[in-house]
């Protein structure tokens, strides 16, 4: 850190891993070097305002909108009431609860604001599992949407020290954070927070034992916004931006809401669950432009979207798992649009990798994002052969530090971060997933990986969703194993079973058929839409 910390609470900052741990980072690209003292919620509002965007609209829901200039008042009202009706200081970490709300997004712009540290939750986590973010994470203060309260209290109620709870949502309500925030100043300056003081903890979601917390600090977030966002994205002032992944989730974050503030873009949150069709018609109602998901959601937007239309849709982002070839061609089938693939993760903030529009290539998620550098290496981080599937590693302006974790090391290695991705790279410096490290199969002496059955499964008329797993076995080491679930109208039995074997062997490589396929009417998966595959491989 070149300036002081203005973090005076230094409970994160204690908890860092240790410096030779840490990944490289590099800063190769002008944008991408942040001045040693700044903060997220105020660079980006000011900056805004600054290119004259105070009177555009920033945030948008089912009758309520938000300027720039409005939506800066009220976080610099939220900032001073943290500060001065629950005296918290800069560095205190804040329990956020919420959906994807105007209310949750000035929230977090508000913590971060007042130099706190943000710790968002997924909205459909329970109090067991709030416990363990919050005996991590050691928060000062909760806040919540009014509608989340079930789970929360009793969590609060549990912490070490009795967790204080402000709710949001309900503007009636005296003790609300509304009503505080409106006595107090639209001017407040904040807090003059150093780059790399933390904005963030963000806990990584699908996986079980005790969550993994990433510290991200002002200076990520700021050089995130400078990196994929304006070399692949290109967001306008004009676009509309929608999606489901959680603010919670730094996909969600970034993509719905830090990412369209730096574009001088809006956002629209809906006032209901999203559900394919409700999305469809959403987006169509609501004039959307851009629109951030996982793949599933996709394969099941396109009917939707084929027979209701989306004309002022132009930028599709999918994340969050890997994309099947599938999926992409009948998302352009029904619409028209090239999907914008990457792949990205909570420990190094957002996309590092992908393609948009004319650069795409088909099975391939795209190349290195401008600002980092990407290889594909053995299990000795040497760099293998084009053609040769390995481990990625990934190096750039963000990069893994796990707070008070051991498993620090298995991500960083030699100052790479290594997101435990099976890949191999192309002649043309193209990236072509293969599988989860772990969601590659040994059968037989023949590495086979569990997306590329899927792919293929999600081709046949029948298949409406699949899970591909290895399963242990005597004779061959492991077999493939489906998990399929069926379109309406078809039958799951002993017929159906080989009719999609006998297609397997077809359209790929025979050995890469599933022995076996069990038919469910629904596949375990996070908040975020990705497959649990290990929920998969537990229950077989």
């Amino acid at each position: 850190m070149n300036i002081p910390s203005a973090q005076t609470d230094s409970f994160v900052r204690d908890r860092l891993p240790p410096r030779e741990q840490w990944p490289e980072f590099r800063y190769d690209l002008p944008e991408l070097q942040i001045p040693d003292q700044a903060n997220v919620a105020t660079t980006l509002l000011g900056d805004a305002i600054a290119k004259g965007w105070g009177n555009r609209l920033m945030l948008r829901a089912p009758g309520e909108t938000y300027t720039y200039a409005e939506a800066n008042a009220q976080v610099n009202r939220i900032a001073e009431m943290l500060v001065k009706d629950y005296k918290l200081e800069p560095g205190n970490r804040v329990l956020l609860r919420g959906g994807n709300s105007i209310g949750m997004a000035l929230a977090w712009l508000g913590v971060v604001k007042a130099g706190l540290i943000a710790v968002a939750t997924m909205p459909l986590l329970r109090a067991v599992e709030l416990d363990k973010i919050i005996d991590k994470s050691r928060p000062a203060l909760a806040i919540c949407d009014v509608d989340l309260l079930k789970e929360m209290v009793p969590a609060a109620q549990d912490a070490k020290a009795l967790l204080p709870i402000l709710v949001f949502g309900d503007a009636a309500r005296p003790d609300g954070m509304e009503a505080r925030a409106a006595r107090r100043s639209a001017d407040w300056a904040g807090c003059a927070t150093a780059a790399d003081d933390v904005a963030l903890l963000a806990f990584t979601s699908g996986t079980t034992g005790v969550p993994k917390a990433v510290i991200t600090t002002h200076r990520d977030v700021l050089a995130a916004c400078n990196a994929w966002p304006r070399s692949v994205l290109k967001a306008t002032p004009d676009d509309v931006v929608t999606g489901s992944p959680p603010l919670a989730f730094t996909f969600g974050l970034g993509g719905l809401l830090l990412f369209p503030m730096a574009a001088g873009a809006s956002v629209y949150y809906p006032d209901v669950r999203f559900s394919p069709e409700t999305m469809v018609r959403k987006m169509r109602d609501n004039g959307i432009t851009i629109c951030y998901t996982a793949p599933t959601f996709y394969r099941q937007m396109a009917p939707y979207a084929k027979a209701l239309g989306v004309p002022s849709l132009r930028i599709c982002v999918s994340a969050g798992e890997a994309l099947p070839d599938a999926t992409r061609q009948l998302w352009k089938e029904s619409t028209g649009i090239e999907m914008l693939d990457g792949i990205g993760g909570t420990e190094v903030f957002h996309i590092y990798i992908s393609s948009a529009g004319a650069d795409v290539r088909a099975g391939s998620i795209g190349k290195v994002v401008p600002g980092y550098q990407a290889k594909v290496v053995d299990d000795n981080d040497n760099e293998v052969p084009r053609g040769t599937v390995g481990r990625l590693a990934v190096i750039g302006p963000t990069g893994c530090r796990y707070m008070d974790d051991a498993r620090q090391t298995h991500y960083v290695s030699n100052g790479w971060n290594h997101p435990g991705d099976a890949f191999t790279q192309d002649e043309d410096g193209y990236f072509h997933y293969q599988a989860r490290d772990d969601d590659m199969i040994i059968t037989a002496g023949y590495n086979v990986g569990a997306p590329e059955v899927e792919d293929c499964l999600l081709t046949h008329p029948a298949v409406a969703e699949c899970g591909v797993i290895g399963k242990p076995d005597e004779v061959r080491g492991m077999i493939i194993k489906a998990v399929v679930v069926l379109r309406a109208g078809n039958n799951a039995n002993e017929a159906m079973a080989e009719a999609l074997q006998e297609y397997v062997k077809k359209h790929i490589a025979p050995y890469k058929y599933p022995r076996e396929v069990e038919f469910v009417t629904a596949l375990p998966r996070t908040e975020t839409g990705k497959l649990q595959r290990f929920k998969l491989r537990q229950e077989k």
